[in-house]
């Protein structure tokens, strides 16, 4: 099984590296092979510009944007780890998902309908919070934002197998409950690989 981690945090000691700590233990447990792309580690330049497009209408992929798209067509499982930052994902994770995701690669269209072009894959979200999980579910914030990545980023894609966990108040939890959140991680992955 071939594993993609995704990071978008850009405090490398935050709970989301500890995230990703153990995805990559629990992955590498269960036999995976892992890949993790920390976008802030390497710079990801997250702007979709006017030569991005240019260079797609000329059948030509930028080479940073062909670099991602190698990690994702190798992937069968894309885990994405970040933060919730005014109810959606970080900047550079957004456009990380425009610039690779792009039409032709994660998507196109056949006679005006969509068709996603990454079937057989699998994704998996962690997502913290600093506001506590039963105020997001009460809200009916978590329905929306698993509206807006689950469906209309990843289904809309061709992958049909979403899993979506939400880590509530993680900056004033005690430790005993962090630990519990990470216990959840390990036992996602280990479901899902």
């Amino acid at each position: 099984m071939n594993h993609l981690v995704v990071f978008a945090h850009p405090n490398p000691k935050s709970f989301g590296k500890g995230i990703v700590d153990t995805v990559v233990k629990a992955s590498e447990e269960k036999g995976a092979s892992v890949r993790v792309r920390d976008l802030y580690q390497i710079g990801f330049d997250p702007i979709l510009k006017p030569s991005d497009f240019v260079a797609f209408q000329s059948g030509k992929v930028p080479e940073d944007i062909g670099a991602e798209q190698e990690h994702v067509k190798w992937a069968e499982v894309i885990t994405f780890v970040y933060p919730v930052w005014w109810t959606s994902m970080p900047a550079i994770l957004k456009g990380y998902v425009d610039r690779v995701f792009s039409y032709g690669f994660a998507y196109e269209y056949v006679e005006g309908t969509p068709n996603g072009l990454l079937k057989g894959k699998k994704a998996l979200l962690f997502s913290t919070t600093g506001a506590p999980s039963e105020m997001y579910a009460a809200n009916g914030m978590h329905n929306s934002m698993k509206q807006a990545t689950d469906q209309g980023i990843f289904n809309f894609c061709g992958i049909e197998q979403v899993s979506h966990a939400f880590f509530g108040a993680v900056p004033h939890v005690s430790d005993e409950v962090r630990k519990g959140y990470l216990k959840e991680v390990e036992k996602i992955i280990k479901e899902n690989l």
